[in-house]
């Protein structure tokens, strides 16, 4: 073709080298028509066609590699190859341009193929966060961060070795002889790289967790895990920031282990005023009697303690011989009674109403239990819930919370002092 267009110029008087620069022009035009015309092929035709077959399929996850434009970035793929190939068929007369061209067409190849395939783990990553449970224990973010750093650098390495025209094992061993530098470079990458490995294979934590470090201000959920961090919605709606490696080399809190046990744990004490403990007198058992959720603990308490009195022949006209109730143990029943029979608290977990050891605030009579609600609000409105109403009953058992004095009681003993 170029012999053809060549003898026509020179038939019109063209000189050798108005011939020579026509004919590099023309390869030049012919070369951008190729990139052009099957560019548009590609883009307008090829990935179109490809898409539209993804999409009908009944699967979903093939949509994902069109949403993150996969088959966009694979169809660069082809003008390159074509233009590879048309090389030496257009520039075979030019000299070493065939050789520069092929060369900068196997580059653009490498970091266009390099671009597909940050398209694909991107695709990746979307896909194992839309599996839900299946994918809350293997978080492979870190994993696909740390691969799409090998693919560049791997890239950069054959790009480098394209157009110097070495081998890619003289650059990686020139990379080798920098290896302080690129510790130094890359030393949170590889860093967050091994933390990830160590939080992936002990299961430390997942995104959805419940995580709380006070030294980073962190108290809230797990939203993203990637190689350099951890975001963690705080309960404030903040978003922290921290590094993924600090996970490892501090310790923090991770709240799963309550949502997995179905269960968020109760444990609070009511501190009483010890002076107002007492044993029972008939009166006061027969008025605590009354409450429902004692009757049938007191008939059977009554007769258990009667009966181990008869058997000692113990003289009972003395306060201290035998057994006796104690308001503080009616109490005490009464609010196992109550936590037994309330909805919210979860009946197959640990359960304890305990007296803890007498203080100089009282004596701690400590709830341990755990509501069968796991939502923050709602657990607080439950915890709240019962202390009100323990808080209430107390005075019914003569019985006193422990408080230090407050202005009303300074003034109440005072008038007291008065009469």
């Amino acid at each position: 073709m170029y012999d053809l267009m060549a003898g026509w110029l020179a038939e019109q008087g063209f000189s050798t080298g108005m011939i020579q620069l026509v004919e590099i022009v023309a390869a030049v035009i012919f070369l951008l028509l190729i990139i052009v015309v099957t560019a548009w092929v590609s883009r307008q035709l090829l990935v179109p066609v490809l898409e539209k077959a993804v999409r009908s399929t009944n699967n979903t996850w093939d949509d994902v590699l069109v949403a993150k434009g996969f088959f966009k970035r694979l169809s660069h793929l082809l003008p390159i190859v074509i233009i590879y190939v048309s090389a030496d068929l257009m520039l075979q007369d030019f000299g070493p341009s065939a050789e520069i061209v092929k060369r900068l067409a196997m580059s653009v190849f490498v970091v266009a193929g390099v671009r597909a395939l940050d398209a694909f783990l991107l695709a990746v990553r979307e896909i194992s966060s839309n599996l839900g449970e299946a994918s809350r224990g293997k978080p492979i973010s870190g994993y696909l961060e740390a691969l799409k750093i090998v693919f560049y650098v791997l890239a950069a390495i054959f790009v480098i070795s394209i157009l110097t025209d070495k081998s890619p094992w003289g650059i990686l061993s020139v990379f080798g002889g920098l290896t302080a530098v690129v510790l130094l470079v890359f030393k949170d990458t590889i860093l967050g790289f091994v933390a990830g490995l160590q939080l992936s294979s002990n299961d430390m934590v997942r995104i959805g967790d419940w995580i709380e470090m006070p030294s980073y201000g962190v108290d809230g959920d797990v939203i993203d895990l990637s190689i350099h961090t951890v975001k963690v919605r705080n309960w404030d709606k903040t978003i922290a920031t921290i590094p993924t490696y600090a996970l490892v080399s501090n310790s923090f809190k991770n709240w799963r282990g309550m949502s997995e046990a179905g269960g968020r744990r109760i444990k609070r004490a009511i501190h009483l005023d010890m002076n107002s403990v007492k044993f029972c007198t008939d009166e006061m058992l027969a008025r605590f009697e009354k409450f429902s959720l004692l009757a049938d603990y007191l008939q059977a308490k009554k007769e258990e303690i009667n009966r181990y009195n008869q058997e000692h022949r113990i003289d009972t006209s003395q306060l201290v011989n035998g057994r006796r109730q104690t308001n503080i143990g009616v109490f005490r029943a009464y609010v196992v009674a109550y936590l037994k029979n309330h909805p919210k608290i979860h009946q197959e977990m640990t359960f304890l109403v305990r007296h803890l050891p007498p203080t100089a605030q009282g004596l701690p009579l400590e709830i341990y239990v755990f509501s069968n609600d796991q939502v923050w609000a709602n657990y607080e409105a439950i915890q709240a819930d019962i202390f009100d109403h323990l808080l209430a009953v107390i005075p019914m058992f003569d019985l006193r919370i422990f408080q230090y004095p407050a202005g009303y009681d300074l003034r109440l003993a005072g008038k007291e002092g008065l009469a």
